[in-house]
């Protein structure tokens, strides 16, 4: 470990749902929960006017609706969320060319790397400096964590949420981890939690006291010695630029089984073109196609296939998910389908509709772009998702509230509006269309505007969220949880 607090953490705040309100003023202050929406559906973040009702990332979104029925419940806008990571990760590269991002809204900084700060003082000032500029650019909230170690920095921003920085001081380390429960530490999940518990450990001090060798006998050898390490404070990792993704993919979960052989086969090809156009998107191309298939039993089987160099053409990618799925029996039912692709790389090799080189199954997917994977787009056939975006020809852009029985509740406003009026409309309605999500009109950090990014003071200030009050945070959980 370094003798100088100059690693930081960034974890944007509720980053999902924050930016659903800063993109709808209506919202701006309510209770907002963005995640799959249908009986199956998974709460992937929640804002914490709605945490205050109990709600918290990966609750089923029934449990979510029953603890906050009257909270606005809206599907994940990746797109969206991406363009405003991409202002957040290069506002953190300004300070330093070690940046590793963890998702799109959580990264470490090498602060001693860039020349932005060497001791306590100056990594404080640039932790202030990061948050003041992360608000004036995108008009959201962040919590940073500045330690000597990543494991302890992370620590930090957890304890400073929300909208708030927490420094540990070097020599303190031990002092402020002592009393904090075992799941505080990176890797202690439910279940070794529990392990633990049982056998009288509950604290960080309490695994220091045990010992290497206990905790070795008590969960095994790896895992024992990381325990004993990191309730010593003891965390050499570097930050690390450019943390690359092992695989891309995409998956639906179903609100009804579907039985329906045709329809399973249908559904994979979607699947597999939308992970290809994902793939492409970042530039890539892969090796290995897998496809996973969740049973009306809930048993999970991953089938994989290894070409014979790396493609992102879509009729390879298909076809290949396609012969995968023939090897699976969907006869009870299927309640989620996946299509993913790994062994990832920068170029294509044409030709590659001959045989595999090789074939691989069983149990265990394969890893997956962490902050999408979690929680499934909308289908295709939902136009009319709450939260999606829309447009009409007079009344101009507006967003789902809300859609049934043919009928589709649209709330006209955008980032730079007042909250705006409310319309229901036939589904057919030739007036209405879905439309892409407006940009965020921010402040860039030194307050010049130009090239029509220049909100202006007003601006800022009125597409800004309000801040989140100090609530009590609840656990983390799939995709943005912060």
């Amino acid at each position: 470990m370094r003798n100088a607090p100059t690693i930081l953490h960034l974890d944007m705040d509720a980053f999902y749902a924050q930016a659903e309100q800063a993109s709808k003023p209506s919202l701006r202050g309510k209770a907002v929960i963005v995640g799959g929406i249908g009986p199956r559906g998974v709460v992937a973040t929640a804002s914490y006017e709605a945490r205050a009702f109990g709600v918290h990332s990966a609750m089923p979104t029934a449990q979510a609706r029953r603890l906050a029925p009257n909270a606005a419940y809206l599907v994940p806008r990746f797109g969206f969320y991406r363009g405003i990571s991409d202002q957040v990760m290069g506002l953190l590269r300004t300070l330093s060319p070690l940046v590793e991002p963890l998702s799109l809204d959580e990264a470490f900084v090498d602060l001693e790397a860039g020349g932005a700060a060497w001791d306590g003082e100056s990594a404080r000032l640039a932790g202030i400096r990061l948050r003041a500029d992360i608000r004036a650019v995108t008009g959201l909230t962040g919590s940073v964590g500045l330690a000597a170690s990543k494991m302890l920095a992370k620590i930090a921003s957890e304890q400073a949420k929300p909208d708030g920085l927490i420094l540990i001081e070097p020599g303190t380390e031990r002092a402020m981890l002592g009393p904090m429960p075992v799941r505080t530490l990176p890797g202690v999940g439910p279940a070794t939690g529990d392990h633990l518990r049982r056998a009288g450990i509950t604290t960080v001090d309490e695994l220091a006291e045990a010992g290497e060798d206990e905790l070795v006998r008590l969960v095994g050898k790896a895992h024992g010695h990381g325990l004993y390490a990191m309730a010593l404070a003891r965390d050499d990792r570097p930050v690390v630029a450019e943390r690359e993704a092992k695989s891309v993919s995409v998956e639906d979960t179903y609100d009804v089984d579907i039985h329906d052989r045709l329809r399973v086969e249908l559904e994979v090809k979607r699947l597999a073109e939308r992970c290809v156009r994902r793939l492409r998107g970042s530039g890539l191309s892969g090796r290995t196609i897998v496809l996973k298939v969740r049973r009306y039993d809930f048993s999970t089987l991953t089938r994989s296939e290894t070409l014979r160099g790396p493609t992102d053409d879509p009729a390879v990618v298909r076809e290949a998910a396609g012969r995968l799925l023939d090897s699976v029996d969907t006869t009870g039912g299927v309640r989620l389908l996946g299509v993913g692709v790994s062994g990832l790389a920068d170029f294509t090799q044409e030709d590659l509709f001959a045989q595999a080189a090789g074939e691989e199954g069983g149990e265990g997917a394969a890893e997956e772009v962490p902050e999408e994977s979690a929680v499934p787009e909308a289908r295709v056939g939902h136009r009319w998702s709450p939260g999606c975006d829309v447009v009409h020809a007079e009344l101009g852009h507006g967003w789902v509230q809300g859609s049934g029985l043919g009928r589709v509740t649209v709330r006209f406003e955008t980032p730079e509006s007042e909250p705006g009026r409310v319309r229901t409309f036939r589904v057919e309605d030739p007036d209405l269309a879905p439309a892409e999500p407006l940009p965020l009109v921010r402040r860039r950090p030194d307050g010049d505007g130009g090239d029509g990014e220049d909100g202006g003071d007003g601006q800022a200030e009125r597409s800004r969220p309000a801040p989140g009050t100090a609530l009590p945070e609840h656990g983390g959980g799939l995709g943005d949880t912060g």
